[in-house]
């Protein structure tokens, strides 16, 4: 399983990454400024994850199986028609909508499965799952490049088409999860998907009684979204919106402000390679430390940590102007970049329990939606306007430290609100006991009362 998930995020979540590559050639070719060469990047993105509710209910009510193979075959249909393009705007639909539709297609499910299959070390099995992402960034970053140098970026789209086609077999190596509850449990479960249900659930009370087929039909899209309505959800959604509006740009301009100070553009393109190989190192890491005892209950913590260094790290972009500067920045970054990513599905695995995973973690990326949209155009109208990539890196800085002090901020006031209660709790748990206690002057005098010859 673990495999087939490296897999997975090796040829579609850096994929997806790697397109930033294509940034500089798209520009020189089609005569365009950075703000309108800027909409493909932010167009993937937005559809991946606006499109993840569609993922996470093709994987929920048909199986995870068929949502990452039709996803497969979209993405790549989209990274082969694109290799015909004739003008920005077709690559708008082409690269942008339809290879993000693939995308989102294969992103929930995907994702949602680890966190059925594993229960007592689910970070870690998260961090090398998604460890996966680090390699493809490693091995395609220097590879897109070359196939640019060699075929051009029409026949660099071509072959990665069919690299991202691989998908299909990925997909067809998601094996089923619920055939045993089915065997002891002779009640209506999706024998092929995952997602959605856990282990646990199907000897719940919930399950005791199967519900009616109209009964079934009205409920389960109210059940399937409970946990909107949970406080510690909605704080998480917040941050999530300023973690998304900031952590895009770096991806998207830090190759193009390489070149712009003077990097050759294979020193350019290593610098991704960089950051995927150290990304590796904090999906695992992370994921085994915060599946430490000692840390298990801090994992919301450590999150804040990692998004919050950052953001620090973006705000020292703009000093460094060299490659041997610049390597460090790939390093911190990647790190922190493995680490909050393995970190999310665990986080709101927390927060709304793994029942809810699939559909919480298709409003989670539908979140990252519109950031993912404007913000990578928003960059480019700053570097437009300002000559420099200084703006646009301090305002990927600010969101990111955004992301991480507002759940702090909300974690606070929640724990310091439970303190009052607690103490409240404690005092009547001391009056009662105190209420049960004899008092010694009454009791003597009720003796002395019904006994009078103990006088």
């Amino acid at each position: 399983m673990i495999s087939d998930q490296c897999l997975l995020h090796v040829m579609f979540l850096r994929a997806r990454k790697c397109i930033s590559i294509f940034f500089v050639e798209f520009q020189m070719h089609f005569a365009r400024d950075y703000s309108g060469t800027a909409w493909i990047h932010s167009l993937v993105d937005c559809t991946t994850m606006l499109c993840a509710p569609l993922g996470s209910l093709i994987g929920n009510h048909l199986s995870c199986r068929v949502a990452v193979i039709l996803g497969g075959f979209l993405a790549s249909i989209g990274l082969v028609l694109s290799s015909f393009a004739t003008s920005l705007e077709y690559l708008y639909l082409s690269l942008g909508v339809l290879t993000g539709l693939g995308f989102a297609l294969c992103y929930t499910p995907a994702i949602a499965m680890v966190g059925v299959y594993f229960c007592e070390r689910k970070a870690l099995a998260y961090g090398i799952a998604m460890s996966g992402s680090g390699i493809g960034t490693f091995v395609l970053a220097p590879v897109v490049q070359l196939l640019i140098e060699h075929y051009s970026w029409r026949g660099a789209l071509l072959i990665l088409g069919g690299l991202v086609s691989n998908l299909c077999v990925c997909g067809a190596l998601l094996r089923p999860i619920a055939l045993r509850e089915r065997e002891a449990y002779p009640l209506p479960v999706n024998s092929e998907c995952g997602c959605g249900a856990s282990p646990q659930g199907a000897v719940g009370p919930e399950l005791e009684r199967p519900p009616q087929p109209g009964e079934q039909r009205c409920l389960q899209p109210l059940q399937e979204y409970q946990f909107l309505l949970m406080p510690n959800f909605l704080a998480l959604a917040g941050s999530f919106l300023f973690l998304a509006s900031g952590c895009s740009l770096p991806f998207v301009y830090l190759v193009p402000y390489a070149l712009d100070v003077g990097v050759s553009h294979h020193h350019a393109a290593f610098l991704m390679s960089i950051l995927g190989v150290i990304d590796i190192v904090g999906n695992v890491t992370f994921g085994w430390l915060t599946d430490r005892r000692c840390l298990k209950q801090y994992r919301s913590v450590c999150y804040m940590f990692a998004v919050g260094m950052e953001g620090l790290c973006c705000f020292l972009v703009p000093l460094l102007r060299t490659f041997a500067l610049l390597v460090p920045f790939s390093v911190l970054y990647g790190y922190f970049d493995g680490a909050y990513v393995a970190l999310i599905p665990v986080v709101t695995s927390d927060v709304v329990g793994t029942r809810y995973l699939s559909s919480a973690l298709g409003v989670v990326y539908f979140l990252h939606a519109f950031p993912y949209l404007v913000s990578p155009p928003i960059g480019g109208w700053l570097v437009d306007t300002t000559g420099t990539y200084t703006a646009t890196f301090l305002l990927s800085g600010f969101a990111l430290l955004s992301s991480a002090l507002l759940l702090a901020t909300v974690t606070a006031v929640r724990h310091c609100q439970a303190i009052p209660r607690n103490r409240p709790g404690k005092d009547r748990t001391r009056e009662k006991c105190e209420a049960q206690q004899p008092d010694f002057m009454t009791t003597n005098k009720d003796l002395l009362i019904r006994n009078p010859a103990t006088l």
